[in-house]
């Protein structure tokens, strides 16, 4: 499985957001400054957030996002399904269609696809933003990026 840009910027924007949005809203030029992400790029991505019920926007002047749910109740699942759809890695039409597939029932490979897209699913559900807030915090406490970006 292979995750666009938009997933891998997506879930850095919302750890950030959860991060720096305690006080008050957060601005999407404070997160793209400090994920070195493109204003216009994170605004597309930040829209599609919204959209999936994850962040809110607050208007006025000291406006900008801030976190729809707890962070402890956001999963990086949430966050990757709303940004990328599904994410299997394997399509089987043997498990998604009612027609099935015409070696279904021979066919000993599905097992490997459904074990394979069930870890994934269940390892990205179980990850919850506060979980990454807190590591990122751990590693790097003064929110300093720049020598820090990966993905």
């Amino acid at each position: 499985m292979k995750l666009s840009t938009k997933g891998r910027y997506g879930l850095r924007a919302m750890i950030d957001l959860a991060r720096y949005s305690g006080q008050e809203p957060v601005t999407i030029s404070s997160i793209a400054a400090r994920q070195n992400i493109s204003e216009r790029y994170l605004e597309q991505i930040v829209a599609l957030l919204k959209k999936g019920g994850l962040v809110k926007s607050i208007r006025g002047a000291s406006g900008g996002y801030v976190l729809a749910k707890e962070m402890k109740e956001i999963s990086v699942g949430d966050i990757l399904r709303v940004l990328e759809g599904s994410l299997e890695p394997v399509k089987c039409a043997a498990f998604d269609s009612e027609d099935g597939c015409i070696a279904a029932g021979g066919c000993v490979t599905k097992y490997v696809w459904q074990k394979i897209n069930e870890s994934i699913a269940r390892t990205v559900d179980e990850m919850n933003l506060k979980e990454l807030v807190q590591e990122s915090q751990r590693i790097n406490p003064e929110g300093d990026y720049t020598n820090h970006m990966c993905g």
